[in-house]
């Protein structure tokens, strides 16, 4: 294994787990936060790497639980070059690690991406793959967007099963309509074995979300699309979202898939502690306007969206950090409220934030120097300088 360079950055606002440190500093050491001081320290290791941060912001990184692909790739492409791809270029948008997001396909297609994931190593210096986001198949054709509706399927224990065991147990986060499990059978099975429900590309209105959360959904997929909205004699799935606190949600605050006013509103209702942001970003994200493939449909790619040729939002180019950025522009957001929706929640809801998601000691060197603004300057993934500002 490559030896980690130790990395020393000094002069920074570290927004620890507990508390805001001005002027302070810490030392990485074999990938992992070792030292968090309130000053500077001459006690180095030798050959260390100094940073001076000159007053930046110290932050986690962040963690994409619902994203395609980037750069030309698509984690559906099921192969090794694919996922490199996605993790070489993902650190410029402060993302450290991901969630390989599958799409409503062939059984066949779906194994082959699942076979991917399970044999990918990380790279040093990469955003880290920690498993798989099945979105669909299990879903309700009348919300699919932009999932091909011939491959939609009935949940089945069964076929969930097998697939978990091609991916080697890499399955994290699955996204179904919980209409089309109403005892909650497929629901629980997965709740007990600590696979992380989502339900999205749903019909279901209230109730039918009080019952699944009741059998173990504790998520709801990209808030406001591909779902019941809110009416005032039936609250759906959005509805659902602000009132039932066992659920977060993801957002795509792109100010597309949902307006500034309605992330206002979502924020509003939902706060800090229970959403989500994500990109749900395909592969045309980093490239040029024309046209790309997504699910094996041809979908346009313009300044700021991708559509189907009928026009459906059809996943987003959505950066990491301009989601954040946008966040910041709400009303009461704070740096502070980012770092929780963006990599505290996250890691909290994939169970990893013993690990992940915060600045403490022990835990992941997962972490981004930016500015006031959130301007990337440096991204550090697992002790490793993954990208630096020219």
């Amino acid at each position: 294994m490559q030896k980690v360079i130790p990395i020393y950055i000094k002069n920074v606002t570290i927004f620890t787990e507990e508390n805001v440190i001005e002027n302070g500093s810490v030392l990485l050491m074999d990938g992992k936060i070792a030292e968090i001081h309130t000053k500077e320290t001459s006690n180095l290791p030798q050959n260390v790497h100094v940073i001076n941060g000159k007053s930046l912001n110290l932050i986690p990184g962040f963690i994409d639980g619902h994203i395609h692909g980037a750069n030309g790739a698509d984690v559906m492409d099921s192969t090794e070059a694919a996922l490199d791809t996605m993790a070489s270029v993902l650190p410029e948008e402060g993302t450290t690690s991901f969630l390989a997001t599958t799409i409503t396909q062939s059984t066949e297609a779906i194994n082959h991406a699942l076979e991917n994931v399970a044999a990918y190593e990380n790279k040093a210096g990469y955003a880290e793959v920690l498993g798989v986001h099945l979105e669909g198949p299990f879903i309700e054709k009348s919300k699919a967007g932009a999932q091909p509706v011939s491959y939609i399927m009935e949940p089945s224990i069964e076929q969930f099963e097998e697939w978990q065991k091609v991916s080697n147990n890499k399955i994290k986060t699955i996204t179904m309509a919980p209409e089309h499990d109403p005892e909650g059978v497929f629901i629980r099975h997965l709740y007990k074995n600590g696979v992380n429900v989502s339900a999205g590309h749903t019909n279901t209105d209230f109730a039918g979300m009080k019952k699944a959360v009741a059998h173990g959904v504790r998520q709801v997929t990209h808030i406001c699309n591909a779902m019941t909205g809110i009416h005032h004699r039936d609250i759906g799935v959005v509805g659902a979202a602000f009132h039932l606190q066992e659920l977060r949600a993801e957002l795509i605050a792109d100010g597309i898939h949902v307006t500034p006013e309605m992330l206002q509103l979502i924020y509003t209702n939902m706060g800090k502690e229970r959403l989500l942001l994500i990109t749900d970003a395909m592969r045309a994200k980093c490239l040029k306007s024309g046209d790309y493939e997504l699910g094996g449909q041809p979908v346009t790619v313009t300044e700021d969206r991708v559509v189907l040729e009928d026009g459906t939002l059809a996943g987003s180019i959505l950066k990491m950090h301009e989601a954040a950025q946008q966040m910041l522009q709400l009303k009461g957001v704070s740096i502070e409220d980012i770092i929780e929706m963006a990599s505290i929640n996250p890691a909290k809801q994939l169970g990893i934030f013993s690990t992940k998601g915060s600045i403490s000691v022990a835990k992941d060197a997962d972490l981004l120097l930016v500015n006031d603004q959130l301007t990337i300057q440096y991204t550090i993934c697992r002790g490793v300088m993954a990208f630096e500002r020219e």
